[in-house]
């Protein structure tokens, strides 16, 4: 019987993790901290978070290099003299070595599964900003028609997570529209909320709005048709995201996929850069087609 426990006690702290304030995390990777949502194509999940990676991978080496990127930048460019040396097998050898010991480089970014058909979340660790992501990744796209995705559709930045209970929001809420006021302390902004529910029936929308409305400082007004500041939130099963973005509707609402399209046609041509990517895939099923679906 003892022996029975003490290989059950094994397996069990074998599967727990914790999180940095001690409290354990069991299983699988849970939907947590900074990160993005992004609806994608019906049935291009494992796609979306392949190119989601490299698209963010580039960014971040631009807004955040590290030391990695900077040594490789500066690097000299030898390959003349590798082809010079071709004969010479032990230098070969040795920067072949040399490559396998160095130390695994920490990954910025990863996949949290939703197993939910056209959701995914890529969740970032610091200094990623997931607001400056997106917005830099969306303002390229408004300038140039090019999304360097080919079934991504829709963005939205999440500055951190929390349990979907309206005390934990609230908290979350608070923390995060203070920390985005701190930057310009004596302007009145206008704002709104935008909330956004999936497979979410605990917490109410009735209820919620008005307890988000709370967390912003006296002085700071509503203005549903042009407000200067957007109170994101995403409520996805039992986990809440939040964040505070300007110039939400000025950006398609972070539609990458539309944004293109609107830049090409402007631009004179049929077929923006996105749908001659992926004409096969660009009109499937989605996340947003479903949601204006169930609305009807």
């Amino acid at each position: 019987m003892s022996e029975n426990k003490r290989k059950t006690d094994g397996r069990d702290r074998s599967r727990r993790r914790f999180r940095p304030d001690g409290t354990p995390i069991w299983g699988q990777r849970q939907i947590d901290g900074p990160g993005v949502w992004a609806t994608c194509v019906k049935g291009k999940e494992k796609q979306t978070v392949g190119e989601l990676y490299d698209l963010f991978e580039s960014l971040a080496n631009e807004l955040w290099p590290t030391e990695a990127t900077q040594n490789a930048d500066a690097a000299p460019d030898d390959s003349d003299e590798e082809e010079g040396d071709a004969d010479d097998l032990e230098k070969q050898i040795a920067k072949e070595v040399a490559s396998m010991k160095r130390p695994r480089k920490e990954t910025r970014f990863a996949n949290c599964k939703t197993n939910t058909p056209c959701v995914v979340f890529i969740s970032c660790k610091p200094p990623i900003d997931p607001v400056k992501l997106v917005t830099t990744h969306v303002q390229n796209v408004m300038n140039t028609g090019v999304t360097q995705t080919r079934y991504t559709q829709r963005l939205t930045p999440v500055s951190g997570s929390c349990v979907a209970n309206i005390p934990e929001i609230r908290n979350l809420c608070g923390r995060l529209v203070n920390a985005a006021l701190a930057a310009e302390p004596d302007k009145k902004f206008t704002y709104k909320i935008e909330l956004r529910m999936r497979n979410h029936n605990t917490v109410t929308r009735d209820k919620l709005i008005p307890e988000l409305a709370k967390c912003v400082p006296e002085g700071h007004t509503v203005s549903l048709d042009n407000p200067e500041l957007f109170i994101l939130v995403e409520i996805f099963k039992s986990v809440c995201g939040i964040s505070v973005v300007k110039d939400y509707y000025k950006l398609y609402k972070f539609n990458v996929m539309e944004i293109a399209n609107a830049k090409n046609l402007q631009e004179g041509g049929a077929e923006g850069r996105v749908t001659e990517k992926g004409k096969e895939n660009a009109g499937g099923p989605s996340m947003e087609v479903e949601d204006a679906k169930k609305e009807q």
